[in-house]
Formats: C-alpha cells, sequence, structure tokens
C-alpha cells in the first residue's frame, strides 16, 4: 500500500485519469502514518477544487485517493467531506481506556460462597439482605465491599471461576426409574410365547399425522401379527393390542418392548397382569433386545406398505387387511430363516450364530419342530388346524391373493381421496 508519494507532476483531471488507467508513471514513497494519508487527501481536494467539480470528475478524485492512500470508499468520502468542510484531517480515535478496576476481589467471592453454603443458596434479595446485615448490624468488616453489592451483579459473581470452583459439584444425570416392567432382554428358553412388539408411525403430511402400526413377533417361532390403529394414544391402542395377542396361536408368556410410552404404562402392565406374562423392557445401550421386531418393520411393514403418508381415517380397512391377508400369510406361508448356534474354534468359550440353508422355514414350521411339551397352544387351536389352514393354497397363491388384497386397498384410498 502506497501512502505517500510524489504526485506534483498531476495537476490536471486527465492526468488522473491517466494515472488510473496505467498510462503515466509515478514516483512512489511509502509512508506508514495515518498523518500523511490525510495530507495527501486534503493536498488532492484543495489542488482540484473538488468543491466545484462536476459528479463523473468527482469519481475520478475519489478513485484516484482510494487507489493512493489505501482506504476503502466509504473512508475515502468521509475524509473528503471533512476536508471540504474545512476541518483539519487528524485522528479522531483514541486508545480504548484501561480495563476497569475490579471491585470485588477473589477473597469476596469466596466469602459469598461461603455464606451461601451457610444458608442454602438463598434468592439474590435475600442474599444481599445477609450481607448487609452482617456489616451494618454485626460490624463484620469482612463485608465492606459485598454490602454493596446489587442483586444483578450478585449472580455474576455466582458465574464466576472462583465461585464455581468452592460451591459448584456436577454429577452425571440419573435415568429415572419407571417400576413398570423388568429392563432385561426375555429368556424364552425355547419355548413359544415371548413376544417383542413396537410401532412403526406411517409418517406425516402437512402436520397430519399417518396411521400407526404395531408389529410383535414371537422370539422363537418369529410367528407375526401386525395392526393398525390410528393413534397409539391408549383409546385406540389397547383394543388394537388386545387383538393382536388373542390373534396367536399359543398363551403370552413374555411381552417386550422398548421404552415408549405407549407400551410402559399402567393400561397395558393390566393387560399383561391378566394374561400372567411377564414384562420386560429394553435396557440402555443394548440395540439387540428388541432387534427382532425392529428388523421385521423394514422386512415386512415398510416393504408391505411403504413409506408415503397414508391419512388415520384408513386404519380400519388396513386392520382389516392385516388381520385377514398379511399375518396368515407371515405365518403359514411367508419362510424365515432360524440361526444355529455353534461353538467358536477361533475363541472357545464363544458362540456363534449361523444360518444355514436347511434352517429356512416358515413360523408355522417351526412351531412344529418344538418338542410337544413346549409348544403351548391356546385352547381350542391345534396343530393340524393351523397345518390345513396354510396347506388350502400354496404359497404362491397366498402370496399373488396378498397382492390383489393390497393393490385392492390402496386403490380404495386413492378413490377416497379423489
Amino acid at each position: 500500500m502506497v501512502i505517500d508519494m510524489n504526485d506534483s507532476r498531476i495537476g490536471t483531471l486527465e492526468q488522473l485519469r491517466r494515472f488510473l488507467d496505467g498510462t503515466l508513471d509515478v514516483q512512489f514513497a511509502p509512508a506508514s502514518d495515518a498523518a500523511s494519508r490525510y495530507g495527501h487527501i486534503a493536498r488532492v481536494v484543495r489542488r482540484f477544487g473538488y468543491a466545484h467539480l462536476a459528479r463523473a470528475d468527482k469519481q475520478v478524485v475519489l478513485r484516484y485517493l482510494g487507489a493512493t492512500s489505501g482506504y476503502g470508499p466509504a473512508q475515502v468520502k468521509r475524509l473528503v467531506a471533512r476536508a471540504m468542510a474545512g476541518e483539519p484531517l487528524v485522528r479522531r480515535y483514541r486508545a480504548p481506556p484501561q480495563a476497569y478496576a475490579r471491585r470485588y476481589t477473589e477473597a469476596d467471592v469466596r466469602l459469598l460462597a461461603a455464606v451461601d453454603t451457610a444458608f442454602g443458596t438463598l434468592s439474590g434479595p435475600a442474599t444481599v439482605h445477609v450481607l448487609r446485615r452482617a456489616l451494618d448490624r454485626y460490624d463484620d468488616r469482612r463485608f465492606e465491599r459485598l454490602a454493596r453489592l446489587s442483586v444483578s451483579h450478585l449472580y455474576n459473581l455466582r458465574a464466576s471461576r472462583t465461585y464455581e470452583r468452592q460451591r459448584v459439584i456436577r454429577t452425571a444425570t440419573r435415568a429415572s426409574a419407571n417400576p413398570i416392567g423388568t429392563r432385561r432382554a426375555p429368556a424364552p428358553a425355547g419355548r413359544a410365547g415371548f413376544i417383542r412388539i413396537d410401532s412403526v408411525h406411517q409418517g406425516d403430511l402437512d402436520g397430519a399425522k399417518g396411521v400407526y402400526y404395531v408389529n410383535a413377533v414371537d422370539c422363537v417361532t418369529q410367528w407375526q401379527a401386525v395392526a393398525c390403529c390410528e393413534r397409539i394414544s391408549e383409546a385406540y391402542l389397547l383394543p388394537v393390542l388386545e387383538q393382536l395377542l388373542a390373534s396367536f396361536p399359543f398363551a403370552i408368556r413374555g411381552f417386550h418392548a422398548d421404552n415408549g410410552s405407549e407400551y410402559i404404562n399402567g393400561r397395558v402392565a393390566a393387560l399383561l397382569e391378566k394374561l400372567h406374562a411377564e414384562f420386560t423392557k429394553s435396557r440402555p445401550r443394548r440395540s439387540n433386545d428388541n432387534a427382532l421386531a425392529e428388523t421385521k418393520n423394514g422386512a415386512v411393514v415398510r416393504k408391505t406398505f411403504g413409506y408415503g403418508h397414508i391419512p388415520q381415517r384408513f386404519a380400519r380397512p388396513i386392520n382389516a387387511f392385516c388381520a385377514e391377508h398379511l399375518t396368515p400369510f407371515l405365518n403359514l406361508h411367508r419362510p424365515c430363516l432360524f440361526a444355529t448356534e455353534i461353538d467358536d474354534p477361533a475363541k472357545p468359550g464363544r458362540v456363534r450364530k449361523v444360518y444355514r440353508h436347511q434352517d429356512a422355514m416358515t413360523p408355522l414350521e417351526k412351531l412344529a419342530s418344538l418338542p410337544a411339551h413346549r409348544r403351548g397352544l391356546r385352547a381350542g387351536v391345534t396343530l393340524a388346524d393351523l397345518q390345513a389352514q396354510a396347506q388350502a393354497r400354496s404359497d404362491l397363491q397366498a402370496a399373488t391373493e396378498l397382492n390383489a388384497a393390497r393393490q385392492k386397498l390402496f386403490d380404495s384410498f386413492r378413490r377416497k381421496q379423489a
């Protein structure tokens, strides 16, 4: 940046234009002080009679001053205006004053912390009153400065590092304890009837909620039941939940959910109490506790209904479709993979899970493979009846009928929305 220069040869506006176009050689002598810049601007304003120039010529002068002084356009205009007004161009700003002297010392802050500790941290006005009484009534000279403390500045001192070192003790947040349910994974021990359950939301549209699906899966047989309701409040969820649990062919021995309030509440606990089913819920940082239901959410519910918004008024026909078509197909005709546990040769004592082709079977076939004394079927439900129902149509025929029923369901949505 050039501050001072030998520009005495530039005396006309044409020479200024040539200089700005880069056709005139000018000798520069750099200077670092602001007084030289100001003097240069004042001389140029006087030399060219800036006040009497036409607007176009003024722009030429301003461009020249900006190029030679190093100031921006706004600062150049301010300085030129001051020079035209006859004001001497000198620096107006000064160094900021020294920081304010500190009124309250470290000892005062520690004394305030001691007072708050003794009184249990009273409100600001009450604490100030205590500080004033300490000096005025009890003549404690340690409070000479604190007796003049304002309520607003009291909170500034409480937020200081010195005060926090004396008083603040930070402890980790404690999880709120909910007595409903036991925090542990289900322990079916090879028995059917221990289900995992989760909710799936069918998206929002312009602030309007969609329908909710309730997805329940048995841990051992992967017997699955899907239902639908408008909302997951008690009035809508409980009837659907009762219908869902009654659709399983075996007695419900265990009920596992994540920590959502739609399931962890007194009404659901009372319902499970009638069924004599144990109530468990997922543990923190144990994502596998409800992983089976989460997997079925994507593999079944999302594949069947997609991700688009479905208004809540269609919950009843969707629930009927699930009971009549989807749930029977999932359990009688859709095969699932079941894990086989083997000892890990690389790590003795550790068990690995492998998925073999011969272990693929439908939930009904898995249920039939369990020992007879562990099936625990409901009264009036026989394995022969379930197998006869599965034999009534082939797997491909059942899948075709399911797709046709789903297409008919979605067509009815479009007709009612049209």
